[in-house]
C-alpha cells in the first residue's frame, strides 16, 4: 500500500481549529462520479459543504472519505466525498484554511463509486472547474489563486488566497 496522505490529517487538524475557535469550517469539493451530493447544489463541478458539527450528522472525517448527512433545502441528504476530491478547508467567519491539489480517486468501485440514485442524489461530470481559495495567505504563487463557486453564497463575495498544498 504505501505511505498515507497527510492530506486527511491536515483537514481533520483544521476542522478541529475551526471548531474550537468558534469558526464553521467549509470544505470546497471537485464533484466526480465517486462524490455522492445533492446535484442542485453543484455549481461548475464544486460544491461548498459546510462540515460544522451543528450542521451535520454522523460526520465522519476518515483517511479516504468524508461521511455525514446534512439538510439541503429542508431534505436530509447523504453525503460522500473521497478526501482526494477535497480542494479546501476553511472557515467560514475569517477564510483562514488550506488549499489542496485535487487527486484522482483511485479506490475500487465498491467502495464508493456513485452513479445516480432515485433521491437525486448523484454524481456529476466535472467541467472547466476552478479551485476555490481562502483569504489571508501569503503565498506569492497567485497561479493558484482561482474564483470560487459553492452552495453558501461564495462565502460572501470575499477572494480569498489559497497555499496548495501536495
Amino acid at each position: 500500500m504505501g505511505e498515507i496522505s497527510t492530506k486527511p490529517y491536515l483537514i481533520r487538524a483544521l476542522h478541529e481549529w475551526c471548531t474550537d475557535n468558534g469558526y464553521t469550517p467549509y470544505i470546497v469539493v471537485q464533484v466526480d462520479e465517486h462524490t455522492m451530493v445533492p446535484r442542485g447544489h453543484v455549481q461548475e463541478g464544486q460544491i461548498t459543504l459546510n462540515v460544522g458539527t451543528l450542521a451535520t450528522n454522523n460526520l465522519l472525517l476518515g483517511n479516504e472519505f468524508i461521511e455525514f448527512q446534512a439538510r439541503f433545502g429542508g431534505v436530509t441528504e447523504n453525503v460522500l466525498v473521497h478526501i482526494g476530491a477535497v480542494s479546501a478547508i476553511y472557515a467560514r467567519e475569517t477564510s483562514a484554511g488550506m488549499g489542496f491539489e485535487v487527486q484522482p480517486y483511485e479506490g475500487s468501485d465498491e467502495a464508493g463509486a456513485v452513479s445516480g440514485t432515485e433521491d437525486g442524489n448523484a454524481a456529476v461530470a466535472p467541467s472547466a472547474t476552478s479551485l476555490a481559495s481562502v483569504e489571508g495567505g501569503t503565498d506569492d504563487d497567485s497561479s493558484n489563486e482561482e474564483k470560487t463557486t459553492g452552495s453558501e453564497s461564495d462565502v460572501e463575495n470575499k477572494r480569498p488566497h489559497l497555499t496548495i498544498v501536495k
